[in-house]
């Protein structure tokens, strides 16, 4: 059996979906099945990963990224019986027309293009279209949730029976860190950000419900706490709008938004928060609040979508739209230390319920599955 992963996306800066397949491909590999593992990919990358597996350059040119006849020929060429395209967020979907021999799996991580076409940017539409052109070409889908099994089930019409939930997992590297006055020294003299601090970690956008979370910080301030918000994080769509309403609240000075940080820094922001606050509308999984949890940091997030499934009992959870008990909350945590920590303590037990060896193991099964 050989697995071809459609890799482009470990060619670039990595987020979410792009770490969910690092991840897993790792774990594999550790497994002991990196001679079956093919990434296809178009552009060469210093990546140790790349000499630990079947590396397949298509072309340096990014236009032949959307050459369906590029993709499926190295798919034949380096005898591939299944492909799996870990994100339908990408234009790698030629292989899964061309190459009817081969099985397919596809990861469906969240519907956003289509739940929230409305707001979305116009070259993030067209992923909903696209969703639903190849959504009956996969033998088997794989889903980060059950919320999100549900939405394709309810807005796809996908069987429920060709379906398989398998839930994410933070990084091994996020866990806690004891002497955390070094970590905050550090911080603040990089970052020039002294405690305390709430956490924000994900894309700067309306999504995410930022708005709410800004206007809850402007709350506290005026409830008398000394605190900073902190949010980490590319720039999405309405960050214009969300820049403005920091100005017109007057609290820029304690505001940082701080883009991109780098991965040893992120885990010490998580370890030295006083408090980590999610109010995302929709989310496929969520992996910060869990990266969070497993640095045992106290965690706020929504009661929607697939958050619930990711939290549990260990973090509070609030309806994002109810911008007074989300206020109400964050008070409470941030000026009782019991509360805070045995949410400290319930957050690192729910973290250790996830991890890359069994979402990659689970995949696995999904290749065989398919070739049975």
């Amino acid at each position: 059996m050989r697995i071809g992963l459609l890799s482009r996306i470990l060619d670039r800066q990595r987020t979410g979906i792009d770490n969910y397949l690092y991840n897993i491909t790792q774990e594999m590999i550790k497994a002991g099945n990196a001679e079956k593992i093919s990434l296809i990919h178009f552009k060469r990358s210093d990546d140790e990963i790349y000499t630990k597996v079947n590396d397949v350059i298509i072309s340096s040119l990014p236009f032949q990224l959307i050459n369906p006849i590029n993709w499926s020929k190295a798919i034949k060429e380096n005898r591939i019986d299944v492909i799996h395209l870990p994100s339908h967020m990408m234009p790698q979907i030629g292989p899964f027309f061309l190459n009817s021999n081969v099985k397919k799996v596809l990861t469906i991580h969240d519907l956003i293009p289509i739940l929230f076409k409305k707001n979305m940017p116009f070259f993030y539409k067209l992923w909903g279209p696209t969703l639903k052109f190849i959504k009956d070409k996969p033998d088997y889908i794989i889903t980060d949730s059950e919320n999100t099994k549900n939405d394709c089930i309810n807005h796809l019409g996908i069987p429920e029976d060709k379906i398989k939930v398998i839930p994410l997992a933070a990084d091994e590297r996020f866990k806690l860190i004891n002497n955390k006055s070094i970590i905050k020294e550090e911080l603040k003299i990089k970052y020039n950000i002294s405690t305390p601090f709430i956490l924000y970690v994900g894309t700067v956008e309306l999504r995410k419900n930022i708005p709410i979370l800004i206007k809850s910080f402007y709350k506290l301030l005026n409830k008398g706490l000394k605190l900073n918000l902190v949010l980490i994080g590319g720039h999405g769509y309405g960050f214009n709008e969300i820049l403005n309403i920091i100005k017109k609240l007057g609290i820029s000075n304690y505001i940082l938004l701080l883009g991109y940080v780098p991965f040893a820094d992120l885990i010490k922001f998580y370890n030295s928060a006083d408090l980590f606050v999610f109010p995302s509308l929709y989310e496929g999984f969520g992996l910060p609040p869990l990266e969070a949890m497993a640095c045992g940091c106290p965690v706020i997030t929504s009661n929607t979508s697939s958050l619930p499934e990711v939290v549990g009992d260990a973090g509070i959870m609030v309806d994002p739209n109810d911008f007074k008990n989300l206020t109400d909350k964050m008070y409470q945590v941030l000026t009782n230390e019991s509360l805070r920590m045995d949410l400290n303590k319930k957050s690192l037990n729910q973290a250790k319920k996830f991890s890359w060896e069994k979402t990659s193991k689970e995949t696995w099964k999904i290749y065989k599955k398919v070739l049975e």
